[in-house]
């Protein structure tokens, strides 16, 4: 997609801070990071949504974040992760190629993913969704 940022930074024409790096794979530092290290996972091809991309290559990502997941352990040493991947506006996914985030995590840090739950917990009839999701 040439309006893609993501796929510029694929191209080489947006310069980006790449941790790892195949044929199939990109992953670099996100320029506005939540914690040291948040990185980006992507493929090179443009997918848009996890519904667009092929579950071989989703496999792919989940191996890339799990081989950083390593390689972090080592050399910045968080106490733990989030991997988060956000599908369509409503979710806010911010670039329209799809890409998992790789969250590490310290003790202390400022982030809370779940603070909207505690502010407003949601009231859901269980039985009702288990329904129709397993049927």
């Amino acid at each position: 997609m040439d309006d893609c940022l993501f796929c510029k930074i694929v191209r080489g024409e947006i310069p980006s801070y790449k941790v790892f790096e195949d044929d199939k794979m990109l992953a670099f530092l996100d320029i506005n990071p939540a914690t040291r290290g948040h990185t980006l996972i992507i493929p090179k091809d443009h997918y848009q949504t996890m519904q667009d991309i092929p579950t071989e290559m989703l496999s792919r990502v989940v191996v890339v974040a799990k081989i950083l997941i390593l390689k972090y352990d080592e050399k910045i040493q968080p106490d733990g992760y989030n991997i988060l991947q956000s599908s369509k506006a409503a979710a806010q996914q911010e670039v329209d190629h799809f890409h998992l985030h790789l969250v590490p995590r310290y003790v202390n840090d400022p982030i809370d993913f779940w603070q909207s739950k505690k502010e407003h917990p949601l009231e859901d009839n269980l039985e009702e969704t288990h329904r129709l999701l397993s049927s």
